[in-house]
């Protein structure tokens, strides 16, 4: 099916022709916005009429002359000193909601981006053999709600899940479990699956000892580090004992992506270890070309703009002085091989804001390599802190890191009692409680995240997420489950769109968001902001709850042709919802 053309394009393309014969040279943008003075707002002419030196009352009155009224719109009038108010005619908001609600392919009439390019995405990125705790959670929800954004509006998307796999660490975990061989032992007969978390544990626990270890013994330290020139260098037996930590640190992580209802695929990882072979080269490529330089026998490049505390240069530092590589070599790696392999157009990267600084130094060392240019960027999606109640970076109260799965089960244990008060009203069976806590308590966990802007801290508090009132996604499922059952009780009305009908105001209101799900979910593309799709969800679902109020949908003293429309109009606003949702990867139980 064709896309639909919103209101908002068609009224902007009626006043730009209108503008371009008033003002044959001028750029006639009529900057056309929302408005509660009327449906629309045009606020260009006063520009326009400056740069023209002319008077913006005769130039809003001369567009008003040669605009085009009728099937669109129903009234145009100048307002101030030369803002254009529009009004739409009740039939157009229904005709073209109706085209929408026509899609047959779920896109609500939504057009593909124009011209879509391929992304490489980097996000959800946790160490091998090591818990994931609270501050991986906004990596992976972010990141998995752009993807999904991202992949709607047709472009094509690259999933990399750039895990810690490789580096000191492991020299001193493989070589602690050699000398202490029992400390990972599984018990007879134990389903490494069911055990991805008690595995983690296992793991989690010997880095903790391995680096006590490492800390306080300076023999063991030299082992440690021999040990990592091994792993470097492919030494069959320490090759094996890492792929090991590897493979269970992967059971563990699948088995939390699941639980936060995330896809993972095992293609999509491909971590620190994945770009051991480019190292060289790339180290070899920056020092030909003059990019870097060696200083102190590392291999540095230096900014002017970045300098420490003594203000003098602080460098991105490529190779050690000892010969081995940093973070720095394997992002620039990565870049390399995202680029040039993968023929990306734009690199993202949903990372926390504190590695801001390291990523401008990368970024700006692949520009003056040339990997980077005008048509391939690379941009960090930055995101701030999950602070506690108080206000300060969440932890236990014993002072520790948040483990993820303890986050999860909470969220869901908490959902599921508020499920439970309501269930029994509804009519659910406990299979429906336990699977709608589960939908309830993440999509509450996931909305609280993507509600806010990204690259602000905000307050983990779980009474307000799972909340029925308020900016939260159980109140959009709410909505989205109060349509289905009236829906269910609609009987032999069926929904269909009656364009010769006038509308309620509370149906108009309704009617013109719903029209703007297409230009929403392309600014959010454009910017990388699921926050504004989020807003937008819960701004339609309050516009819902006022057309409850204000306009009685299964009324015996409606005429059939009013039950119908007014159906259909909550049907396609609850088949936004669900598109929307599910685009911030967010379920939308049928019954609540």
């Amino acid at each position: 099916m064709a896309p639909v053309t919103s209101l908002t394009a068609s009224v902007h393309q009626r006043l730009a022709t209108a503008l371009s014969a008033a003002l044959p040279e001028a750029d006639a943008d009529p900057l056309l916005r929302r408005s509660d003075r009327a449906d629309f707002q045009a606020n260009g002419i006063l520009a326009l009429a400056k740069k023209a030196k002319a008077n913006p009352r005769e130039l809003a009155a001369q567009v008003v002359a040669r605009v085009e009224s009728g099937d669109v719109i129903k009234d145009i009038e100048v307002s101030g000193p030369g803002f254009l108010n529009i009004t739409i005619t009740d039939k157009a908001i229904t005709e073209n909601l109706a085209a929408r609600y026509a899609d047959t392919d779920g896109r609500l009439g939504v057009p593909y981006a124009e011209h879509p390019g391929t992304t490489v995405i980097d996000y959800a990125q946790p160490n091998v053999a090591k818990e994931m705790h609270v501050g991986h959670l906004r990596s992976a929800v972010i990141g998995d709600a752009v993807v999904q954004i991202l992949e709607f509006t047709g472009e094509n998307v690259v999933r990399r899940h750039h895990i810690g796999d490789w580096g000191t660490q492991f020299g001193m975990l493989i070589q602690y479990l050699d000398e202490h061989p029992h400390e990972l032992d599984h018990k007879e007969g134990e389903d490494l699956q069911q055990s991805g978390e008690q595995a983690m544990s296992n793991l989690d626990r010997l880095y903790k000892a391995a680096r006590r270890l490492f800390d306080s013994d300076d023999e063991f330290k030299t082992r440690a580090r021999r040990r990592v020139v091994d792993l470097q260098a492919g030494d069959p037996r320490t090759l094996a004992t890492w792929q090991k930590f590897v493979d269970e640190s992967k059971i563990y992580f699948f088995s939390v992506f699941e639980k936060l209802d995330m896809e993972v695929r095992d293609p999509d990882i491909v971590g620190e270890s994945g770009y051991n072979d480019m190292l060289d080269e790339t180290c070899r490529l920056l020092e030909e070309s003059g990019v870097a330089v060696r200083s102190e026998g590392a291999l540095c490049v230096f900014f002017e703009d970045v300098k420490g505390p003594d203000g003098k240069p602080v460098p991105l530092i490529v190779q050690k002085s000892d010969g081995g590589y940093g973070y720095a070599a394997t992002d620039l790696s990565a870049i390399r091989d995202r680029v040039f392999n993968l023929k990306s157009n734009t690199l993202l990267y949903v990372v926390d804001a504190r590695q801001s600084l390291h990523f401008k130094m990368v970024f700006e060392t692949a520009r003056r390599a040339g990997w980077l240019n005008d048509d391939v960027k690379a941009l960090q999606l930055a995101f701030g802190t999950v602070l506690g109640k108080d206000g300060k970076p969440f932890k236990t109260r014993e002072g520790e890191t948040v483990r993820l799965v303890d986050l999860l089960d909470e969220a869901i244990d908490r959902a599921t009692a508020v499920v439970r008060e309501k269930a029994e009203k509804v009519g659910l069976s406990e299979r429906e409680i336990v699977e709608n806590g589960q939908y309830v308590g993440v999509g509450a966990v996931k909305y609280a995240d993507l509600s806010t802007s990204a690259v602000r801290d905000y307050k983990f508090d779980l009474d307000q997420m799972v909340s029925l009132n308020g900016d939260t996604s159980v109140y959009l499922q709410y909505a989205y489950a109060r349509i289905q059952s009236i829906l269910r009780k609609a009987g032999e009305a069926n929904p269909a769109a009656h364009p010769e009908l006038g509308l309620a105001p509370a149906e108009r209101a309704l009617g013109l968001h719903l029209d703007q799900f297409g230009e929403t979910l392309a600014e959010v593309a454009a910017a990388y902001e699921p926050h504004k799709l989020a807003a937008y969800l819960y701004k339609l679902a309050t516009l819902l709850t006022a057309f409850y109020d204000q306009c009685q949908v299964l009324s015996a003293d409606n005429a059939p042709e009013v039950v119908e429309n007014r159906l259909f109009l909550v049907d396609l606003t609850a088949r936004t919802l669900h598109q929307g949702m599910a685009l911030l990867g967010i379920r939308t139980p049928e019954r609540l």
